[in-house]
């Protein structure tokens, strides 16, 4: 199963930490509260991985939340002008509304996927707690 824990997809699905997928990488579950939406945790309750790595660590979840954000975009306009069949305005504005009702989950979704680019997976971290 690709959920399983040990993988990369559970630890981004579930919100866990990447190392030993046991503690919670955000500190509040999906909220429209812009000062919360991507507020983390400094260390993992379980493992105490630092989840900040260096100074300025997400900004690269920019490029992430890009990508997620242009298939989105994709996505939304094939489905509502193709199968849906409705016009070149409405299917942009169906595209910006899926934008606007998404932005707290394409936040949380481009962090989480950054750092499990860079953190893997020890199933005995959270024994060992650093």
């Amino acid at each position: 199963m690709m959920f399983k824990k040990g993988t990369k997809l559970y630890s981004i699905v579930n919100g866990k930490c990447p190392k030993c997928h046991e503690g919670k990488f955000f500190k509040y579950g999906v909220t429209f509260n812009p000062s919360k939406i991507t507020t983390i945790h400094t260390h993992c309750s379980e493992c105490n991985l630092k989840y900040m790595l260096e100074p300025s660590f997400f900004y690269g979840a920019m490029y992430i939340n890009y990508g997620i954000t242009v298939a989105i975009s994709i996505a939304v306009f094939i489905i509502t002008k193709l199968f849906i069949g409705l016009n070149l305005l409405e299917s942009f504005l169906s595209v910006l509304g899926a934008l606007i009702v998404l932005a707290p989950l394409n936040l949380r979704m481009a962090r989480i996927i950054w750092i499990n680019m860079f953190v893997g997976y020890d199933k005995d971290a959270a024994t060992k707690k650093n």
